[in-house]
């Protein structure tokens, strides 16, 4: 069993439109632009990121903003859901504030014991906010008071027609069986406070096609490229088809994919997002990796404007 992992790093998904989706982070969610970059495979399309004050490894939501991208299909083998954890006694608050603000699909309910507020994000994303008392990680004081704001991730529910193998590569990965509520089971780990995977099983139900709305990738945390590396190694001594390394400028990056068709990532902690723009600054130029920035000028005119 790995003992590397330090629950979720980075949940990465794709949107329709650049602008809607900044504004729904960063004025509706209150969370902190961190970065704004380009894909890599993809320079023409923006790689947006937002988390915390200084993108802690476990806040940290991304998107990739397809322009035209048609909606993704809910179904098996992906991520449905992402949760996020919020102060104890402000479901209210934030109830209030989506619905003023025409957010759909809200929701109250129970999950493992926890009050949860489910929405949809603009793009049909699944998202729930969870109230969890003494979470210590620090909201970023935005558009919504630190008092009310978003710690970071909770977890995040897979949606897969079995549970069987997934559930396997979790406890491997260093998670353990935390419950059950109906046909979901609750996997956790002592992590960074984003440290919970829920695996609801449909087993009827259609496969997922990726579009707009749809999460690309979840990232689990190791603290560094030694830790990394071990954990690739134990991977691929288990029969998993594990990437190189790849340099992420802001983490270093290894994928698979899982038994259930969700694919993950592992990433580093390190060197953070601080590492080419300073704290006070971070999420607002247009940052590209060294083998794009010879695409500067064409990619500033053809990349649409995000308006802060």
């Amino acid at each position: 069993m790995l003992t590397e992992i330090k629950g979720l790093h980075h949940v990465t998904s794709m949107a329709a439109d650049a602008q809607e989706n900044n504004d729904f982070f960063t004025r509706t969610l209150g969370l902190r632009r961190v970065k704004k970059t380009v894909n890599f495979d993809a320079p023409d399309v923006y790689h947006l990121y937002y988390g915390d004050e200084t993108g802690t490894p476990g806040t940290v939501m991304t998107y990739f903003p397809f322009p035209h991208i048609a909606r993704g299909r809910p179904g098996t083998g992906e991520v449905s859901e992402t949760l996020f954890s919020v102060p104890s006694g402000s479901l209210g608050y934030w109830k209030q504030r989506l619905a003023a603000q025409g957010v759909g699909g809200l929701r109250e309910y129970d999950g493992f014991g926890e009050t949860r507020l489910g929405f949809r994000g603009p793009d049909g994303d699944g998202f729930a906010l969870v109230e969890v008392e003494g979470d210590p990680r620090q909201p970023y004081a935005g558009p919504v008071p630190a008092s009310e704001g978003v710690h970071g991730f909770r977890g995040v529910t897979m949606r897969l027609r079995d549970a069987g193998a997934t559930a396997e590569l979790l406890r491997f990965m260093g998670y353990h069986e935390a419950g059950k509520q109906g046909a979901t089971i609750r996997f956790a780990i002592n992590g960074n406070g984003a440290d919970y995977i829920d695996i609801e099983t449909l087993a009827v139900a259609e496969p997922a096609r990726q579009g707009a709305g749809s999460v690309h990738h979840v990232a689990f945390a190791v603290e560094d490229r030694a830790a990394q590396l071990r954990v690739r190694k134990a991977l691929m001594d288990t029969g998993y088809h594990v990437t190189p390394v790849i340099d992420r400028d802001y983490f270093w990056a290894i994928y698979f994919r899982t038994p259930g068709g969700v694919l993950f990532e592992i990433a580093t902690n390190e060197p953070g997002f601080d590492r080419d723009e300073d704290t006070a600054h971070l999420g607002e130029a247009l940052k590209l990796p060294a083998q794009h920035a010879h695409l500067r000028s064409q990619l500033e005119r053809f990349l649409p404007e995000i308006r802060d």
